[in-house]
């Protein structure tokens, strides 16, 4: 294919692949470092691994989100909208999730019946629940609750902590829309935020559409990451 023919967004599309692909090689490295430092009780080894291993779990994700979101704009993503189980899903975030969490010594508590099952694109509301896990982790003290719920014809996904909360500036600022913007001085570029609520908003039945919220509350009383579905 000529050059002339590849558009920017093409290009940075395809070195994000590479860059994924580089990236879950070095995660599986440091995993089985891990797994070895374990093995021999060298803990003072693995509590410097944690962080990184966070690190390059959550650069993972962001990556995967961004290659997501370049195919929903270019309409190419193929969606699955089938039934799902919610219990589920909900593992295997926490199975991809269990070595950072049992790094920082996190206790996670699950909230969800067996029999809850929904309709919505499994990978992409997977990724939902990475993200929101991975801003947990981020600022809970040691707790984190994920629970899920049906009532009047909409599912909701809470992840929740029991960490400080969202700051009030974030809560009356617009919430989610505020922190989907970019903020130099903390370096967050709101990727996260932007990715699951256009995802949430994607998931449709009828008039109603997907959402995500922020708020303070919930079990614990720290940040909730609020998703509800149609």
């Amino acid at each position: 294919m000529p050059t002339d023919d590849i558009s920017f967004t093409d290009f940075i599309a395809s070195s994000i692949h590479d860059m994924k692909n580089s990236l879950n090689i070095q995660v599986n490295g440091l995993e089985s470092i891990a797994t070895a430092c374990r093995a021999r009780l060298d803990n003072e080894t693995l509590a410097t691994l944690g962080p990184i291993i966070h690190e390059a779990h959550r650069m993972n994700a962001n990556l995967i989100q961004l290659l997501s979101l370049y195919k929903l704009g270019k309409s190419i993503y193929p969606t699955d909208i089938a039934e799902q189980s919610v219990a589920e899903v909900i593992h295997e975030a926490l199975l991809h999730n269990r070595s950072v969490m049992q790094f920082k010594g996190i206790t996670i508590e699950v909230d969800c019946d067996a029999g809850c099952y929904w309709y919505f694109d499994r990978d992409l509301v997977t990724g939902i629940l990475l993200n929101a896990l991975n801003n947990a982790y981020s600022y809970t003290s040691d707790k984190i609750r994920i629970a899920a719920s049906e009532a009047d014809g909409w599912l909701e996904l809470r992840v929740e902590d029991n960490g400080r909360g969202y700051p009030p500036s974030m809560l009356q600022e617009g919430g989610v829309e505020a922190s989907k913007s970019v903020n130099f001085s903390s370096g967050s570029t709101g990727l996260g935020f932007y990715f699951s609520s256009r995802v949430a908003q994607m998931h449709k039945n009828g008039a109603r559409q997907g959402s995500l919220t922020i708020e303070n509350g919930g079990a614990y009383g720290g940040g909730c990451f609020v998703v509800r579905l149609p």
